[in-house]
């Protein structure tokens, strides 16, 4: 099962949860975007009783409410860590931790624009899980029960705005920079422990390889120190780091350009495929809702 936002033309009821098709050419509503957060467990615990359209007839759009929390894990893989900020130096007991905006998000097949003062985009290939239960004061086997699924995700990186200052929100931030796949339920997918492979290519040519059992910080141990701090709600979502391959960390370094097609493949997972374009097309559907 590969769940979905969309969004249909002069509808008024909003974004709506719906479920793929096992050859991506059609929607079946789930339902509203609200009432699914609301208990996902029992929507995907259904077979989806709305109504079924063509994906060209819908816009697809991340199944993510407006206030949702995506918090994401910097420097998760060993070998990413000794890429940046870590090498040569102890890893610190606890996650470096940024977030992202829900505006910043965006899907399979978007286009993703360099900002003007970036001389390019970097890639990062990673997993996201998806928030199903509320967390307060969560133990880590208590966090990962609540996780409900898991997506593909392109952590883009504007490396220029990201060093400049000590906090990493802008170069996190750019528009379009965060495409997100379907969303997997957790039953389908396992434990990230037992090993995922994770592959980015660039143009077809593989850039990343790693697996998900190489985390540094476990899923369920992350959110049980967020949970402790701030309250967790279904819709949060947690991105779970890169592994090691980035563009910064080559030398000399390799940034994404206008033309480029970025494409990140996670087992169970699948696939999510986006293509660089240039500034001048970062104002295309800036303000029109996309997430």
């Amino acid at each position: 099962m590969r769940i979905v936002g969309v969004r249909r033309p002069r509808a008024h009821s909003g974004v709506e949860v719906a479920t793929l098709g096992d050859q991506g050419g059609e929607v079946t509503v789930i339902s509203s975007l609200e009432d699914f957060w609301a208990d996902p467990a029992v929507h995907l615990s259904r077979p989806p009783a709305g109504a079924t359209y063509p994906v060209a007839s819908v816009e697809l759009v991340p199944p993510v409410l407006p206030d949702a929390r995506v918090i994401c894990i910097g420097l998760n893989y060993l070998e990413h860590a000794a890429e940046g900020s870590f090498r040569d130096q102890e890893l610190p007991p606890y996650p470096s931790l940024f977030a992202r905006w829900t505006q910043s998000l965006t899907v399979d097949g978007a286009e993703v624009p360099v900002p003007s003062n970036e001389e390019g985009l970097d890639w990062e290939g990673e997993v996201v899980a998806w928030v199903g239960a509320p967390l307060i004061d969560a133990s880590p086997d208590e966090a990962l029960a609540s996780v409900i699924g898991y997506s593909t995700f392109n952590d883009l990186t504007a490396r220029r705005a990201q060093k400049l200052t000590s906090q990493w929100i802008l170069g996190k931030n750019g528009d379009r920079s965060g495409p997100i796949g379907p969303m997997v339920p957790a039953a389908e997918v396992g434990d990230l422990k037992q090993g995922l492979r994770l592959r980015t290519r660039v143009n077809g040519e593989t850039v990343q390889d790693g697996c998900t059992d190489q985390m540094i910080y476990t899923v369920g141990e992350t959110l049980s120190l967020v949970s402790h701090t701030l309250s967790l709600r279904p819709g949060d979502l947690l991105a779970t780091g890169t592994p090691a391959g980035v563009g910064y960390g080559r030398k000399p370094p390799r940034l994404l350009q206008p033309g480029d097609t970025v494409e990140v493949e996670v087992e169970r997972l699948g696939t999510l495929r986006n293509a660089v374009v240039g500034n001048e097309r970062r104002s295309e559907a800036a303000f029109r809702g996309h997430r």
